[in-house]
Formats: C-alpha cells, sequence, structure tokens
C-alpha cells in the first residue's frame, strides 16, 4: 500500500502499512469521508508526520481526537486552523506558556510553528465524524500511532514527551525515562486544569531546559 506520508516516517511505519488492522482502517475511513463530513481535510491526516520528520522530532504532545468542528482541524493536536477561536485547552496552553516564559498570547491557535521546530504533535485518532467525538477512535488508528511512539522510543533518545491527562500518560510505559524527559500533568480542558495540576507546572520552561542540556535548540513556544 502506498501511503502519503513524510519519507523518515514511512521508512519507519512501513510494517504497519501491511497488516491487516491498517487495510481495514484505511477502508472504513474512506467509506467515512465519503459518506459523512469528517475532519481533517483528507489530505491533512498525516499533517503532524509530513511536518514534523521522525529524525527531527524533538517534542512529543499526544493528544486524542482532532477537533470535531468545521474548520478547525488541520492534522495537528491541539491546533487550529488560522482565523479559528482558540478553543479552552489551547487557551490554557497559551495562558500556561505566557505564566512560565513571559511571552504574550499569540494571535493564532495554527501551531504549525511548533511542528516545524520539531514539535510532533500527534493524536491517538487521526480522524474523526463532524460534531462526534472519538467517533473514529475504535477504527484502528491508535494501533497506528502507538507504532510511531514506538518507533521513536525505539529509535531516538533526548525527546521530551508532554503527556497531558490520563489517556496520554498511559503511553509512558513505552518510554525510556533514563534517555528522554516525561513530563505528565493533568489535561490542559478546564474541566481538569482548573482543579490543579495544569497550571504552574513550568513544563514548557522544564523542556526547553532539557532540550538545551542535550545540545538542543529550545522550542520557540
Amino acid at each position: 500500500m502506498d501511503v502519503k506520508i513524510e519519507q523518515t516516517w514511512k521508512e519507519q511505519l512501513e510494517p504497519e502499512f501491511s497488516k491487516p488492522y491498517f487495510t481495514q482502517l484505511t477502508e472504513a475511513v474512506r467509506h467515512e469521508y465519503s459518506s459523512t463530513p469528517c475532519y481533517p481535510p483528507a489530505r491533512l491526516i498525516f499533517n503532524a508526520f509530513n511536518l514534523c520528520p521522525f529524525n527531527k522530532v524533538k517534542v512529543v504532545i499526544i493528544g486524542q481526537d482532532p477537533y470535531h468542528e468545521p474548520g478547525q482541524a488541520h492534522g495537528l493536536s491541539f491546533s487550529v486552523q488560522e482565523g479559528v477561536p482558540f478553543p479552552p485547552s489551547l487557551q490554557n496552553i497559551f495562558r500556561e506558556i505566557g505564566d512560565d516564559l513571559n511571552k504574550p498570547i499569540p494571535t493564532s491557535g495554527n501551531l504549525e510553528r511548533w511542528a516545524m521546530q520539531g514539535v510532533l504533535l500527534l493524536n491517538a485518532t487521526l480522524t474523526v465524524r463532524a460534531h462526534q467525538a472519538n467517533s473514529h477512535a475504535m477504527l484502528g488508528w491508535r494501533d497506528f500511532t502507538d507504532a510511531a511512539i514506538s518507533a521513536l522510543a525505539k529509535g531516538r533518545n533526548h525527546i521530551v514527551y508532554m503527556l497531558w491527562g490520563s489517556y496520554a500518560r498511559g503511553k509512558a510505559y513505552m518510554i525510556n525515562r533514563s534517555e528522554n524527559l516525561v513530563l505528565e500533568s493533568v489535561h490542559p480542558s478546564p474541566l481538569s486544569a482548573n482543579r490543579g495540576g495544569w497550571f504552574g507546572q513550568h513544563q514548557f520552561s522544564r523542556c526547553n531546559e532539557y532540550l538545551k542540556q542535550c545540545g538542543q535548540e529550545p522550542i520557540d513556544w
């Protein structure tokens, strides 16, 4: 199967493309997109990989599901397209960055600028039906995205993994903490963040300090 995905990721994930689950996943996604509105646009399903090659990854931020309202999702976790109002989780992310690094709230919620610096903004499920959160969660995407995390864990070191919320923290078992930095917290959504454990964690400055210690350029958050 010729999957249109960035070449270094294609090399890493090639074994997945011939597995039965991936064939079934591909057929299910094609059916969904042909029969009902789905997000992100089909050309942007692998956007996280295409903007952040395997050998350039410095930070991994794991989300669960794409945004499911029109014009929001474009293949990057927590990110929205230009001109779209910030969803509550993204508002809290920007607020914490502002407090942590003394930076102003940006005017755009498009996080491609992070991806281009080496931040893999990976949703566990890469597609969704319009207006129906987690509607594609059982199609098989999580096997595929787990394979991507596993490939990074086995093939790369000195990566910062930002695991927000119980779902993302459930991926920690794949990561060698002695060779990487794992930053865990509650999810930035208001339901979790406002109860404590999100604000004041200084994750973004801690991330940059670790990258500098490893001889890498920090992220311009």
